[in-house]
């Protein structure tokens, strides 16, 4: 799945394997389906008394969680990130480079974007506060606003690892799916007496899930008949469906997400080949010029738009509740006809906010070298990184955890600014591939 030869099958695997349209446009539709979907799901109402409650209108109706089995996407950003990842990486690799400039470069894509989110959220959410606004209404806005950013923490560990997930892959692809596979299971089996333990799942499962995605790049997926993909994609969803019959998974994947569990790699697996089965009709499709242009200008900016979609969405809910805009009930007919207005105001809110922050997504990420230990600098950069995220993962996302995430965050690109190195052409993926 790393780039698009002729006769709509998939790219030789390798280093030199080109840029996959197909995987764009699929992370396209997935990012406009999480803004879409998410749009239908914030329904704030303000109390008498200033407190602030919240509703996922969506998931509380029963028509969407057969909806939500289709169009959870989470997975194929997993799948998609490991195709291009592992490529990457063999890029690098090839020409002399090391897993620590290859960390260094991931490091500096998710990071510089998310910091200028950090440090907006809470100079935004202090300011509220110091205005007199409830506490609890400024803890949810926090909360909800934040959601985005257990993805990038867990997308960014899946990342940092394919160097060593590339190795063992390398030896034995099928050992080590099988072993990121019965690590996830030995995790959900365990979490029921140990429930802190759920979480190491943000790392297994997504890292089995992305482990997919280098089976694509191998082109293992490519190399299956239609009948052995749809066979596949069937074999999949029953599995699915049987685990959450017996009660040992639940049904919805919304509750499946955070913390992860075993459906979501299963649903990785059907999404995986469901993208092999529909390449033939996807290549053609991405041979457009519109299409092509409109890939290149909005996964320019694509990261920009995950990270602010929501706060941006959670700040104007909540402003709107001090208004005297009309706010039919959550789930009644005039909510649902007031949705494409409220997505149409998220679109035009984003516009600006994709000006002034998305250059970000721009500026090089190539490692340079020069500094002595880059090793132990970037080291130090994980450990930076990560130490807040842990902490919202455990005991949620506070007020005083954005500020110290958004000065870890300052702090993790000092430390990889100060590695300098001459570019070596060809050594790095360019700035405008989206979590790449």
């Amino acid at each position: 799945m790393g780039g698009v030869q002729e006769q709509g099958t998939s790219p030789q695997p390798g280093p030199a394997a080109s840029r996959d349209e197909v995987i764009d446009l699929v992370r396209f539709i997935c990012l406009a389906l999480v803004v879409v979907g998410h749009s239908k799901m914030v329904s704030p109402v303000l109390h008498p008394d200033g407190t602030v409650t919240t509703h996922n209108t969506l998931a509380e109706q029963d028509w969407f969680e057969p909806v939500i089995w289709v169009f959870m996407v989470m997975p194929l950003f997993f799948v998609a990130g490991g195709a291009t990842g592992l490529q990457s990486w063999q890029r690098l690799k090839a020409q002399g480079g090391t897993a620590a400039e290859f960390l260094h470069a991931r490091l500096l894509r998710m990071v510089r974007p998310a910091v200028a989110l950090l440090a907006a959220m809470f100079l935004g959410l202090w300011t509220a506060g110091l205005l007199g606004v409830h506490p609890q209404a400024v803890q949810l806005m926090a909360a909800g606003a934040g959601m985005p950013l257990w993805f990038l923490a867990a997308y960014l560990a899946a990342q940092l690892a394919i160097p060593l997930l590339a190795a063992f892959h390398a030896r034995s692809p099928w050992l080590a799916m099988g072993v990121l596979a019965a690590l996830v299971v030995a995790i959900d089996c365990l979490r029921g007496t140990l429930p802190l333990l759920a979480y190491a799942n943000l790392v297994f499962l997504w890292c089995a899930v992305q482990q997919l995605g280098f089976l694509a790049a191998d082109g293992r997926f490519a190399r299956l008949s239609k009948s052995r993909l749809l066979a596949l994609i069937l074999a999949a969803n029953l599995l699915l469906g049987f685990v959450a019959a017996l009660g040992l998974y639940s049904g919805n994947m919304l509750v499946n997400l955070n913390p992860p569990n075993l459906t979501l790699l299963l649903l990785g697996i059907s999404q995986a080949a469901l993208i092999e089965l529909a390449r033939p009709a996807l290549v053609p499709l991405c041979s457009l010029g519109w299409v092509r242009t409109m890939l290149r200008v909005a996964g320019g900016r694509s990261l920009t738009v995950y990270l602010w979609h929501l706060p941006l969405l959670v700040g104007m809910s909540g402003l709107l509740l001090l208004t005297s805009v009309p706010k039919p009930a959550a789930g009644t007919a005039e909510w649902w006809w007031a949705r494409p207005l409220v997505l149409l105001a998220l679109l035009l809110l984003l516009l600006p906010a994709v000006a002034a922050f998305g250059r970000l997504e721009d500026r090089p990420t190539t490692p340079l070298r020069g500094r002595r230990r880059p090793t132990l600098a970037v080291a130090a950069a994980v450990v930076v990184v990560f130490a807040p995220a842990v902490g919202a993962a455990i005991n949620g996302l506070t007020l005083g955890l954005l500020g110290a995430g958004a000065a870890c965050f300052l702090v993790a690109l000092v430390l990889l600014h100060g590695m300098r190195r001459p570019l070596r052409t060809g050594s790095a993926p360019t700035a405008k591939e989206l979590f790449r």
